[in-house]
């Protein structure tokens, strides 16, 4: 009995790793089909399948459909934030910023997210999902480190916090995608940024 429950617990650990390289596999295929320039309106689970060398039943046993899919393989594409230390609104501002930026760096994730989010309004579902998974996490890191702020009067008590999260992640966005020295940024743009806003935001 022994044996088998043993020889039974081996199989599922050398199980594990193929399941996690076939994932990457379908998240790494599904990535070079949108950056490749294919629309998500275009994309198949057959073709997913196909150039990722795993089965159709591999991909729906871990996504119910397309855009679940989808959703997963762009969120990889954004990394998590750093530990925001709370020592001061500043600092937390700064790194947060700095991650927006060194994402800008990565030509090839912006191509993929802009024309995965440009197929969004033939697909909501997907752009909702994407909101969820991974824009509004990020936000309400941002507004509670602007909610500190206030509290520790660092920041004015009358701060309107959706605004000043627009005014600062706007102007990074600005000098990232719009901005003709897009691909020529300072290094200390985070920090430019942060310490004008700041002019605005803290008490007088």
């Amino acid at each position: 009995m022994m044996t088998r429950q043993m020889a039974e617990g081996a199989a599922r650990a050398a199980g594990r790793p193929r399941s996690e390289k076939a994932e990457k596999s379908i998240i790494e295929a599904t990535l070079e089909m949108i950056g490749e320039g294919i629309a998500v309106s275009e994309l198949s689970i057959e073709g997913i399948a196909s150039r990722a060398g795993v089965g159709k039943t591999t991909i729906y046993r871990r996504w119910s459909n397309k855009e679940d899919l989808v959703v997963d393989a762009l969120a990889t594409l954004k990394p998590p934030l750093p530990p925001l230390r709370g020592d001061s609104v500043r600092d937390d501002l700064v790194a947060y910023l700095r991650v927006i930026q060194d994402e800008s760096r990565h030509s090839r994730t912006r191509c993929i997210m802009n024309i995965a989010m440009s197929d969004s309004d033939r697909h909501p579902r997907l752009a909702a999902r994407f909101d969820e998974l991974a824009i509004q996490p990020r936000r309400a890191v941002m507004a509670e480190v602007l909610r500190r702020g206030v509290e520790r009067g660092e920041l004015r008590p009358d701060l309107d916090v959706e605004m000043a999260m627009a005014i600062l992640t706007g102007a990074m966005l600005w000098h990232t995608k719009w901005s003709q020295r897009a691909t020529d940024l300072p290094d200390d743009l985070a920090e430019r940024i942060v310490d004008e806003a700041l002019r605005g935001f803290c008490p007088r």
